[in-house]
């Protein structure tokens, strides 16, 4: 049976000469998103970024003020020049020592990871720009911790607050997508225990901001009605173990590779066991000091771990544009000191 070969016929048109087809362009999808950083296409604002636009305003209203108050506002010397430091004197300069450390850390790491996020959400701007005045307020607290002012302690409930809002719209971040609270989200969404850190910052400038009242009223330090020690000690305990939990999380999505992951999960939470002890029975804050202390020492050396695995991706620190993004948070570890 022969077969036919049937030929299509010869199309007049060159193909060089042939039209291209070319999709056409949504007209609003050369805009760009205000305010994303890197730009993003045009979308139909959401709920969340209207709530986050209004969240920003209120916030960069009630952070402006702070800060003017700031400049204009005279802190008052609440103990005369002595040759010795009090000792509510020396625990606030700590206070607000740690709470620079905090603000640090959470302004490099919001920076990086909310422009990973390309500030899709306006109110994701709040947070850096927050921690850079509670760093700025803290440095200056610390150095001069006998002083007490009024805007000193605005820009310390300012950042608690901070905190507590960026909680809220993480959590809605994960409970967005698809299959809401479960690993996969927990791992790549947005970090739920990353805002406490600002918080615990907020909360320590606070306490440094109350304790050097201590010598004109001639009583304990009170913070929110409770003793301050006491209180504070409660505090950084519940701290650590919220810091344990985001460690622990990501820790094991790096399947524990090396094995100096598994100290942020193991000394912290031994740490806090003895601060609750300490709050209970002061007898038991020579065992805590050391653990802290260890704490801290181990929070500083996380980041040179992670310095270590952010070189280990191919281009290392010359591809620092993606391998620090992508790679383990250098910022966080001081979040345990």
């Amino acid at each position: 049976m022969e077969s036919t070969v049937v030929s299509r016929p010869a199309p007049d048109v060159p193909v060089k000469d042939r039209p291209i087809a070319v999709r056409p362009i949504h007209p609003t999808s050369s805009r760009l998103a205000a305010g994303t950083i890197p730009s993003q296409p045009l979308r139909k604002p959401s709920v969340a970024r209207r709530l986050g636009a209004g969240v920003l305003c209120a916030g960069l209203a009630a952070l402006g003020a702070a800060m003017v108050y700031r400049l204009v506002e005279t802190p008052r010397r609440t103990l005369p020049q002595q040759a010795h430091e009090p000792e509510h004197v020396t625990a606030a300069r700590y206070l607000n020592g740690a709470a620079a450390v905090l603000s640090f850390s959470v302004l490099t790491d919001s920076a990086m990871e909310h422009y990973r996020g390309a500030y899709h959400n306006p109110a994701m701007y709040l947070a850096p720009i927050v921690a850079a005045s509670a760093l700025a307020n803290s440095i200056h607290m610390t150095a001069t911790p006998e002083h007490f002012g009024i805007a000193r302690t605005m820009l310390a409930s300012i950042a608690l607050a901070t905190g507590l809002g960026g909680f809220g719209f993480h959590t809605y971040n994960i409970a967005k997508r698809e299959g809401g609270l479960n690993l996969l989200n927990l791992f790549y969404g947005a970090p739920l225990g990353a805002p406490w850190a600002m918080t615990l910052s907020g909360l320590a400038g606070l306490a440094g901001s109350r304790l050097v009242a201590e010598s004109e009223e001639n009583q304990p330090g009170r913070l929110l009605g409770f003793p301050a020690g006491s209180l504070l000690a409660w505090a950084t305990a519940a701290g650590l173990i919220g810091t344990v939990a985001e460690a622990g999380l990501l820790h094991f999505r790096g399947a524990f590779r090396n094995p100096f992951m598994l100290l942020p999960v193991t000394l912290p939470p031994v740490t806090a066991i003895g601060l609750a002890l300490a709050a209970i029975n002061p007898g038991f804050v020579r065992w805590a000091k050391p653990l802290l202390q260890a704490t801290a020492a181990m929070g500083m050396a996380g980041s040179g771990f992670h310095a270590y695995g952010v070189s280990r991706n191919m281009g290392g620190f010359y591809n620092s544009s993606q391998n620090v993004l992508n790679g383990p948070p250098l910022p966080a570890p001081p979040s345990f000191s």
